[in-house]
């Protein structure tokens, strides 16, 4: 991965609600996995979440729009993935983005 990709994603969390929603995001990863919390902060941030955007308008007290526009810049740095169910976009943490992020802080 080049360097520029890097940068795109440490700039993505680099905002603290981004950082808030990607934590939420990954904790319901490695809770379904592992077991065990990875961020207990974002389990005291808001009630169970269910990967959902609406679920997370739910527990941020900000407009819709500007949680959209975090997912997508989430969703630009390959943080995240979502997919439309219905009316709703489940989203969950990209373990390949993740998996290199690992790689190349260690």
């Amino acid at each position: 991965m080049e360097l520029s990709n890097y940068a795109k994603i440490f700039k993505a969390l680099s905002n603290e609600q981004r950082l808030k929603i990607f934590m939420m995001i990954y904790e319901q990863r490695a809770e379904g996995s592992a077991g065990g919390t990875v961020f207990p902060a974002a389990a005291k941030a808001c009630c169970p979440m269910e990967k959902a955007f609406t679920k997370v308008c739910s527990c941020l007290d900000l407009s819709r729009s500007t949680i959209s526009h975090h997912f997508k810049e989430l969703q630009n740095a390959k943080l995240i993935t979502c997919e439309r169910d219905g009316q709703m976009f489940r989203c969950k943490a990209n373990d390949e983005t993740i998996k290199l992020l690992k790689d190349f802080l260690t």
